[in-house]
């Protein structure tokens, strides 16, 4: 008999199998018990008739608790009526470990609770979903970058310095010297760059940000691409390319997820290139005509503010050229403005907020070194990046996704928190 993965289910209609699996929920009526199996690739419905089975193997389907683990033989029936399709008509059950007072009931239970055992609550319907979508996310990132000539580079955690210029980071000692946590790769990918044109960088970052929003996580994992030869209007559309590419493969190979998700995917399915793109200059001037006198030129944008303009739309959008004083040092300037810079956020709907932040580079030496004096930044922790603009300069831009924000969105959960196996939060170091 063939071991299979549930997964696997559809190729074995009408054969006999064998699988592991955990109890995650059963009922019965009497003389039919319904078992609620999974194996982690997915969920099945196993049904075990009294009448059919030896009466040890009902006896077994009526006292094992919720989250058991064991073998379950059965043969594999189509069903219309569930989501998966096909159910399994169980005829053998070896138990392996046995649960005792699993914590995480069918009931309903508190955020803080479900944190606490973030370990065991990673098993539900639900957050096995999200983690599907945020492998496949993960996938198709791959398969679009690969794709197109990029190339995997790695750039360092442990860094001497920051990319953003910022004091929101994490310190350590590095022997005797002062290291951080890596709040971004992009000055070593942009280095990466110069020497193999298209690459790209998929990991952890961290920032010492004290938020407690549904958007913000203090480990938080990164897609960064960089090009050479590439400026900020052709970064825009690899960016929307991307963005489309990853929605597409979602909807496309997770359709049973986003059901568990009660996901909305006519939302999912306007989300083609191109994208609408908006000027800073206008994004202000939208929110004081809807009631946002708050926000003045200059200011960076809030949630509120990513919200309300997200929701004139029914796709990501972009928003262009922000006021140089409020982006980091390293952005190429307007060609026909001093006050701002070739860049873009780019906003996704349905109030999740900013995705993707990007930017063509500056490549002129002396206006990179004018920079760096600028932004007070150490010029010996910088003088390597500073080189780049000397030896062969050429125009580059690039960006960075936030994976946990995009996740979040595509599967519409609530918080970013649900994005992530195991989140670091403000407050939370545990699980």
């Amino acid at each position: 008999m063939e071991k299979i993965m549930i997964s696997e289910m559809p190729k074995h209609v009408g054969e006999e199998v064998r699988i592991g699996a955990w109890l995650a929920n059963k009922r019965s009526s009497g003389k039919i018990a319904f078992l609620q199996l999974r194996d982690g690739s997915g969920f099945v419905q196993g049904v075990v008739v009294k009448a059919d089975v030896p009466e040890d193997v009902f006896a077994a389907a009526k006292a094992i608790h919720q989250e058991t683990s064991m073998y379950v033989t059965g043969t594999v029936v189509e069903d219309e009526r569930s989501a998966f399709g096909y159910e399994l008509q169980v005829s053998g059950i070896e138990v392996i470990g046995e649960s005792d007072n699993y914590p995480i009931t069918p009931k309903e239970h508190g955020t803080e609770f479900l944190m606490d055992h973030r370990h065991l609550w990673l098993r539900s319907k639900k957050q096995h979903a999200i983690m599907k979508v945020r492998n496949e996310i993960i996938r198709a990132t791959y398969e679009f970058f690969n794709g197109r000539g990029f190339t995997k580079i790695d750039p360092p955690i442990l860094t001497g310095s920051s990319p953003e210029g910022t004091s929101e980071l994490f310190h350590t000692k590095y022997f005797d010297e002062d290291a951080y946590l890596s709040q971004s790769g992009q000055l070593y990918m942009e280095a990466a760059a110069m020497a193999l044109g298209k690459v790209f960088s998929f990991g952890p970052t961290f920032r010492a940000e004290k938020s407690k929003t549904r958007r913000h996580l203090i480990e938080f994992w990164m897609i960064e691409p960089e090009m050479a030869f590439t400026e900020h209007a052709e970064s825009l559309e690899v960016q929307e390319q991307y963005v489309e590419h990853i929605v597409g493969s979602v909807l496309n190979n997770c359709k049973l997820e986003l059901g568990i998700l009660g996901r909305d995917l006519s939302k999912l399915e306007q989300v083609k290139a191109p994208f609408p793109r908006i000027t800073y200059d206008e994004a202000i001037e939208f929110l004081h005509k809807e009631g946002f006198d708050d926000i003045q030129w200059g200011d960076d944008f809030g949630a509120p503010h990513e919200t309300a303009i997200a929701e004139h739309y029914d796709k990501p959008v972009f928003i262009v050229n922000y006021p140089t004083a409020i982006k980091p040092f390293y952005m190429q300037p307007h060609p026909d403005r001093d006050d701002v810079v070739l860049c873009a956020d780019l906003i996704a709907p349905e109030g999740y907020g900013e995705i993707i932040g990007g930017s063509e580079r500056i490549h002129d030496f002396e206006l990179m070194k004018q920079r760096i004096e600028e932004h007070h930044l150490d010029p010996e922790a910088y003088a390597w990046y500073l080189e780049l603009s000397k030896q062969g300069p050429v125009p580059h831009s690039g960006f960075g996704l936030g994976l946990e924000r995009t996740v979040a969105w595509i599967s519409g959960a609530e918080h970013v928190r649900e994005s992530i196996p195991f989140p670091r939060l403000l407050n939370r170091l545990y699980p």
